[in-house]
């Protein structure tokens, strides 16, 4: 009989702490014994900073029993700041193609979605895309953060599926699941301001509808996210212009 490898669901994230958006999705497979890879693309203003902020993701990711090194910051040194992912798009694209080599047969990949709320993850997703092509067509989960849709000014939505995206398939979590969950966002503590905001957001949203997550259609990203401002434009002042041009440079 001939041993097939293991399947491996790989998740590909912009910064440390994007994982919290895909937790339950990590706490299922982690329990039913899949292989789970992460990889981090961003890197930061200081290796101190860096360091500390993986040391983070590695405390949540051992809460939920997978291993310290399942996550990999490829990104490292690699000319990727946070922020600016759109502005190196060649180097974050060789990264994940480097990171991809050598693993177990990829079943899918998991990245935040293309929802307009981070230039960083909209870059990510379109990067997934192309990876996804040049494997085959391997499927795509994408996972909300936050965006700005319909809002005004820095108003905001957390883990709120586009409805642009597509159908929203749901996650069951128990009350138990649900209290990790919620306590497991003070595995961050250097990012306690982000948090204040985008966690009470996030609850809010799966107060009123579930923890949801879409497939991402290749399609999807050569269109806008959503109609009208997006969060980032009006955030971080990056119009979505520029990172449509930096996306079609990239082919």
């Amino acid at each position: 009989m001939v041993a097939h490898a293991p399947m491996t669901v790989l998740y590909l994230f912009a910064h440390f702490d994007d994982e919290y958006a895909a937790l339950p999705l990590l706490l299922a497979r982690a329990r039913a014994g899949v292989e789970q890879r992460l990889v981090y693309v961003a890197d930061y203003a200081s290796p101190a900073l860096a360091e500390r902020r993986f040391s983070e993701t590695r405390r949540l990711l051992e809460r939920i029993g997978l291993p310290a090194d399942a996550a990999r910051h490829a990104g490292r040194g690699a000319g990727v700041l946070d922020g600016a992912l759109h502005r190196a798009l060649p180097a974050a694209e060789a990264v994940l193609r480097e990171s991809a080599e050598g693993l177990d047969e990829i079943e899918r990949l998991v990245v935040p979605a293309w929802e307009g709320g981070h230039p960083d993850h909209d870059s990510l997703a379109f990067l997934a895309v192309r990876l996804s092509a040049a494997a085959g067509g391997v499927p795509i989960d994408q996972v909300s953060l936050y965006h700005g849709r319909g809002l005004p000014g820095r108003l905001f939505r957390g883990a709120s599926p586009l409805p642009e995206n597509g159908p929203v398939e749901r996650a069951r979590l128990s009350a138990a699941d649900w209290a990790l969950y919620a306590d497991a966002v003070r595995c961050f503590p250097s990012q306690w301001r982000t948090w204040a905001g985008l966690w009470p957001a996030m609850f809010a949203t799966f107060a009123t509808s579930g923890y949801g997550y879409q497939r991402l259609a290749p399609e999807r990203v050569r269109e806008r996210p959503h109609a009208g401002p997006l969060l980032y434009e009006r955030m971080y002042k990056v119009p979505y212009e520029e990172v449509r041009a930096a996306l079609d440079a990239l082919g």
